[in-house]
């Protein structure tokens, strides 16, 4: 709690100190941000939970086949039931070049071992039902697998396989697709305390998985999985996932299925109206100017019926109008909230100012300190031993000269930000790290100072008053050779005369 309290101070000290610095991290990030491309989110291609399927049991946009169960929070591809195979598909064929999906499923067994696996799918055409991982086999696209079993022995699994086909490859499954494998990573992705999260991206011909593990539930905890660079995909294709069981089985639930369109930068994206059909457009402009016009004539019919009433509290409208002046607007909460950031930037600057007036006062105590224990030990030690013992106390003597010098120009730091706090009217926002690593130097630097008087004062301390470990007591001999053979003959008696007697 103390170390809350002293950063807590501190922080909006640092956010004015780095006001002048220049912006040349905020540069990076611009380009940065210009470089990544335009994202949005496809909902047409997404299903997530809850409120997942509707009253007939189907997901909007989606179709199931196989033993999948649609529920209102998830879809569960496969239960824990040997020989069983599901899948869930878009619907319509997407119609857009780069992408990303963001997958969170789950996979859970109650053996040590599970069978088979799931795999996230991109291909021409739909893959309803297959041997491979409950989809078709031959597929144009590319498949993400899960595989939870060892076929190959070679202890690899559970693990991530990325695999590409043009439509006409087997695959192998005897030796878990390695030898048709683009990339891969060995995770264990069974029975994790949090959904597991999958980040798939195809951008500029570049694939990319990044995993979260499931033992955290942040959702941006991604580490990377695997990368194919050069890789062509279908321009258009049905996004799918899949599952299956063997002699080993495990449920294999996906929560959600998120995927977003990507633009390069400097392309304009395509509007949402671009997607529509033109029927559709049509048949919707229609229902648009039906509305506008029932209502139009809702609102001629209320006039002339309350035509005292227009103007008053008592109208809906007036209603709005009074409402808007009891919420502040925009620009009036930006300047309140800027107001009140200032204040509280005062009053901690404030505290901070008297913190540092405590430091230099007991850095001073402390050197008056050392300066009388310098006399005595120069009074007390003649010789070389009195004389570089001196040479080390001046030299610590100096150290701690410097350090309050250091906090001097802290102060006077502290007191020209306070000045210029007063006067400002928009508080700016920059990086802490500097300002706090610098306080943590002169936070070690103390410690080194104290230890270094420390070891100083045991060096020069009389031999008389020196601390000795204490002499250990002679160990008792507990038992003694004679009494030893004694006892062993009693127990000896004693065994023979009981079994004697049994």
């Amino acid at each position: 709690r103390s170390s809350a309290k002293m950063a807590a101070p501190l922080a909006p000290l640092v956010l004015l100190l780095a006001l002048g610095r220049p912006a040349l991290s905020g540069a990076q990030a611009t380009e940065g941000a210009a470089a990544a491309p335009h994202r949005r989110f496809e909902y047409k291609y997404s299903f997530k939970g809850p409120h997942l399927v509707q009253a007939d049991g189907t997901v909007p946009f989606w179709v199931h086949t196989g033993n999948a169960i649609p529920s209102a929070d998830q879809i569960r591809i496969t239960t824990s039931l040997k020989s069983q195979k599901g899948s869930v598909w878009t619907k319509n064929k997407s119609i857009f070049e780069y992408w990303e999906v963001e997958v969170t499923f789950r996979v859970t067994g109650r053996g040590r071992i599970g069978a088979d696996g799931l795999a996230i799918w991109f291909t021409e055409e739909q893959g309803l039902e297959g041997p491979v991982f409950g989809a078709a086999d031959k597929w144009n696209g590319v498949g993400i697998f899960f595989d939870s079993f060892d076929n190959d022995g070679k202890k690899n699994n559970p693990g991530v396989i990325v695999v590409g086909n043009n439509g006409k490859l087997l695959y192998d499954h005897q030796n878990d697709g390695s030898t048709q494998a683009l990339a891969s990573c060995q995770r264990d992705f069974r029975n994790k305390p949090y959904p597991v999260r999958v980040k798939i991206t195809y951008y500029q011909k570049t694939l990319t998985v990044l995993i979260n593990n499931g033992f955290t539930p942040d959702k941006e905890d991604y580490e990377f999985c695997a990368k194919v660079e050069d890789m062509v995909l279908p321009s258009q294709g049905y996004f799918g996932i899949s599952a299956a069981t063997g002699g080993l089985a495990d449920d294999h639930d996906v929560l959600s299925f998120l995927t977003f369109q990507l633009t390069e930068p400097g392309k304009e994206a395509p509007t949402p109206d671009a997607e529509i059909p033109q029927k559709d457009k049509e048949k919707y402009q229609e229902e648009f100017e039906h509305f506008q016009q029932e209502l139009d004539k809702k609102k001629e019919e209320f006039q002339k019926e309350h035509p005292d009433v227009q103007g008053q509290p008592g109208n809906p409208c007036a209603f709005f109008l009074a409402a808007d002046d009891v919420f502040e607007t925009v620009s009036d909460r930006e300047l309140r909230q800027i107001f009140e950031g200032q204040n509280r930037i005062h009053l901690e600057i404030k505290q901070l100012n008297r913190q540092l007036d405590m430091i230099l006062d007991e850095q001073r105590k402390y050197v008056s300190a050392v300066t009388e224990e310098i006399a005595k030990r120069g009074a007390g030690f003649p010789g070389q031993q009195g004389q570089v013992s001196q040479q080390e106390i001046e030299t610590v003597v100096k150290t701690q000269e410097e350090v309050i010098r250091q906090v001097k120009e802290i102060r006077s730091s502290v007191t020209d930000a306070l000045r210029s706090i007063s006067g400002a009217q928009h508080p700016g926002s920059a990086g802490v790290y500097e300002t706090t690593q610098h306080f943590n130097d002169i936070k070690e630097h103390l410690h080194v100072v104290k230890r270094d008087i420390e070891h100083l004062v045991q060096r020069n301390m009389p031999s008389s008053e020196k601390q000795k470990c204490p002499e250990l007591p002679p160990f008792p001999s507990c038992l003694s050779t004679m009494h030893f053979f004694i006892f062993v003959a009693v127990q000896t008696v004693l065994f023979i005369g009981y079994v004697m007697y049994r």
